[in-house]
């Protein structure tokens, strides 16, 4: 039998590698753990999440835009959040909608064209 453990780690694709790093890099606040040519890991969040950046060249795939899932990252800021996204480059996606009590959500796309989702929920912070 399989067993799923929880998400490991999340990839997105970027034609420019370096500057994806450097703009996580500022969004996150700190620099990637492990990096190699084509790819940089960050950990982030209370779970120590990874989140890699991986040369476009190197993609099983076409990385058309927007490319990806909604993968929803929590947020004590929802608001905050979104509005230094925008700051930072990042182009609207889905304005903030509230899906029910105490769960609100929005999403943009970074300037390398990965969906970056962001939520604020209060089921989450119970688990946490």
């Amino acid at each position: 039998m399989t067993t799923f453990r929880g998400f490991a780690t999340l990839n997105v694709f970027a034609e420019d590698h370096d500057a994806a790093k450097r703009w996580y890099a500022e969004l996150f606040g700190v620099e990637p753990y492990f990096e190699r040519p084509g790819y940089a890991e960050f950990r982030i969040g209370d779970r120590q999440a990874e989140f890699g950046i991986v040369d476009s060249r190197y993609a099983p795939h076409d990385t058309g835009t927007p490319a990806g899932a909604f993968m929803y990252w929590h947020v004590d800021d929802l608001d905050g959040t979104l509005q230094r996204l925008l700051a930072l480059g990042a182009a609207p996606l889905q304005p903030v909608t509230e899906r029910g009590p105490g769960f609100v959500t929005a999403a943009v796309t970074d300037p390398f064209g990965n969906i970056v989702a962001i939520m604020h929920n209060r089921h989450y912070l119970e688990m946490a």
